[in-house]
């Protein structure tokens, strides 16, 4: 029979093995008495969402030397915000990164509360995150449980039943786990065996601080863990982007609307996403259809869109030229810099 996990052969293992990021305090440092900034381990962990460390990292630097504290990030401009979020993706996060920071600014008078309870209310915020920022900022007994914390359970314990049915067990199980010290470490330990030991694939058992607890190991089934229900088959949808450019060299662009997909973000003026889209040009003028269409993934489907390019003077009835030396194309979200790099290559814009 296998023996009981023990969280501290974990912790022992991170206290070597904790991976190096620009917002974690090290276990050493820790010990020593560091204690990270709360609006650091927020700001990541707002980016983390959905996202890898990898894409994170030159973001989360970025915006902290653009904005050192929550006041500063409070006063920022939307649009400056938004901009330097462009490429990461899921902008809602961007958006409620500003709510968030103005709240704490305004009703907290600049200083994140400690509390999973506390910190659920604003902006942002929900469980898992809560957890994160409580256990890590203000070592507060919280259980994170992600991704990675869930492969963990569920090869530790041979979870069969498939995700995300089992959510609510493997939640149970990490919380029992979880020791009376030490609990921000505890977290990111876990989190960090899953990211570098317990891999989705082909994980290295033979060197992992918990290989003799492992019921999933043992019985030899570790790999197919967790299991998964089928996912549903994503629509396709469709649409059509305009890129107009006027003879000074402006470009024609449009903020979309704050609620929905990008919102907040610069664009393209174009039509609405369906099964059958309708041409909304925004000037009536004599528009070339590129010969490569913009395909991209967003969670809940596939995009194709039909790129329009024209060189008009008229006055447009939608969105507001953007003059060439102030536009820069990473400033767009990735579906939109993908119509500029197709529509950049079409002999109308040259």
């Amino acid at each position: 029979m296998c023996e009981s996990p023990d969280p501290q052969v974990l912790l022992d293992w991170y206290d070597s093995h904790a991976r190096e990021m620009p917002w974690r305090t090290s276990p050493q440092d820790r010990k020593s008495g560091a204690r990270p900034d709360p609006y650091q381990v927020w700001m990541s962990e707002i980016m983390l969402q959905q996202t890898t460390v990898a894409a994170v990292k030159d973001y989360f630097i970025k915006f902290t030397k653009l904005w050192p504290t929550v006041g500063d990030l409070a006063s920022a401009e939307d649009a400056d915000v938004m901009a330097n979020w462009a490429g990461l993706g899921y902008y809602a996060r961007a958006r409620n990164l500003l709510k968030c920071a103005r709240v704490v600014a305004s009703e907290y008078d600049g200083v994140f509360p400690n509390t999973v309870e506390e910190l659920q209310k604003l902006p942002g915020i929900g469980p898992y995150t809560s957890a994160a920022i409580a256990s890590i900022a203000f070592d507060r007994k919280a259980t994170v449980v992600d991704g990675n914390v869930e492969r963990v359970m569920s090869r530790l314990y041979a979870v069969e039943e498939p995700l995300p049915t089992s959510k609510r067990q493997l939640t149970d199980l990490a919380e029992a786990l979880t020791p009376n010290e030490r609990f921000g470490d505890y977290n990111q330990a876990v989190m960090d065996l899953g990211a570098t030991i317990c891999s989705p694939k082909n994980p290295a058992c033979g060197i992992c601080p918990w290989r003799e607890p492992c019921i999933g190991r043992s019985e030899g089934i570790a790999a197919e863990l967790p299991k998964k229900l089928p996912k549903k088959v994503k629509p396709t949808r469709h649409g059509y982007a305009y890129v107009l450019r006027r003879s000074d060299g402006a470009w024609l662009l449009e903020t979309r609307p704050e609620k929905g997909l990008l919102g907040g973000m610069l664009g393209w003026p174009g039509s609405d996403w369906g099964d059958a889209p309708t041409p909304n040009p925004p000037v009536e003028t004599t528009w070339h259809e590129t010969q490569v269409e913009v395909r991209h993934t967003f969670t809940h489907f596939h995009l194709k869109l039909r790129v329009l390019v024209a060189a008009s003077d008229l006055m447009p009835k939608t969105g507001a030229f953007v003059p060439h030396t102030d536009f820069s194309p990473a400033s767009l979200p990735t579906v939109m810099r993908k119509v500029y790099d197709v529509a950049c290559h079409h002999v109308a814009l040259n």
